[in-house]
């Protein structure tokens, strides 16, 4: 029964939160992975595009609240969230349209235009602090838990309970299906197939007809839908704060390079590698042990490696390994 207990408290703090995490940081490292592969730039202002995405979904949620639309126990931001998409496509296209492809048609490098993403990046940042606030925003309705412990403890007859929240089920299942559709579209239909031929092979693809801007805005509106959806679930599973998804920049170029920048099934893996090099570095695994071991040998201390708030130090250290060894990640991406 112990054994049990233990894998009931490692699944209830380490593998579901993580799985979760890791879910929003893939979809977070494919959009990141997207612009690189096929723009030749890495886009900084991606965790501030996830916050505008986040802020305009909580607002129309706010709105849809107010006149008293719901979505029954699921939460009322994923009725909001098409109109976050939209709004975000529009902004994302809109910067383009006004900045960036005045370089790229300069042919700047792509350290210059890594500069103009953090110009960018603080621009977005201020609208979003200036409209929403700084301050947490918890919008997070419908039901809480899809089985909490109290009710898991009473089915199993075990000491250790698992509480898996809904807001944690909704991300997993939102982004395995947005990362199935986003392989097919890019795999199966003759836009995703110009983007792949694009991004193998710029001069190559232009002899042979596609058309760049085509390619250049399709690519900004997945982007920009990818930073959305990420943003959206990250802060249903915690809570919104802009300068949290400024932070959340570092774990996400992690994973897309931990994985193979500019190839997005190395985006996915990288994103759950950190996310549960992450969980488990920072959890205090005292409970899960004191299980495993015989009373005399239960552990005083917490057996925590590493503290929640140096979490993103994890994700650092990861980062300078890989650049040291393999610059080219886990599925041979670019290198950087």
């Amino acid at each position: 029964m112990d054994i049990l207990n233990a894998l009931v408290a490692f699944l209830n703090f380490v593998f579901v939160p993580a799985l979760a995490y890791g879910a929003q940081l893939a979809l977070g490292a494919l959009g990141v992975t997207l612009i690189y592969g096929i723009l030749r730039f890495s886009n900084f202002a991606h965790g501030d595009t996830m916050a505008f995405g986040t802020m305009v979904t909580i607002l129309f949620t706010w709105w849809f609240q107010s006149m008293g639309i719901s979505f029954g126990v699921l939460p009322t931001a994923l009725l909001a969230l098409p109109i976050g998409i939209a709004v975000t496509a529009a902004f994302a296209l809109g910067t383009d349209r006004a900045i960036y492809r005045f370089y790229r048609k300069q042919k700047a490098a792509p350290v210059i235009l890594v500069m103009v993403s953090l110009g960018v990046m603080f621009v977005m940042n201020g609208i979003v602090r200036l409209i929403i606030g700084v301050d947490d925003q918890n919008f997070a309705d419908g039901g809480r838990f899809l089985i909490s412990a109290g009710d898991f403890k009473e089915m199993t007859g075990l000491a250790e309970g698992l509480a898996i929240k809904s807001t944690q089920a909704v991300t997993v299942v939102t982004a395995f299906a947005v990362m199935i559709a986003l392989f097919w579209f890019l795999q199966k239909t003759r836009t995703g197939k110009s983007m792949r031929a694009f991004s193998d092979n710029e001069d190559l693809a232009l002899l042979s007809g596609i058309n760049p801007d085509r390619v250049v805005q399709v690519t900004w509106i997945i982007a920009a839908a990818l930073a959305t959806i990420a943003g959206v679930l990250y802060g249903l599973d915690k809570s919104f704060k802009p300068f949290v998804y400024f932070q959340l920049l570092l774990p996400i170029f992690a994973a897309a390079i931990v994985g193979g920048l500019g190839s997005p099934i190395g985006a996915i893996a990288g994103g759950f590698v950190i996310a549960f090099s992450e969980v488990m570095v920072t959890y205090a695994w005292k409970k899960v042990v004191t299980y495993l071991v015989p009373e005399s040998m239960a552990p005083e201390g917490l057996l925590q490696l590493m503290g929640t708030d140096y979490k993103f130090a994890v994700s650092f250290a990861i980062l300078i390994l890989v650049l040291i060894f393999m610059p080219t990640g886990l599925f041979k991406g670019k290198s950087v």
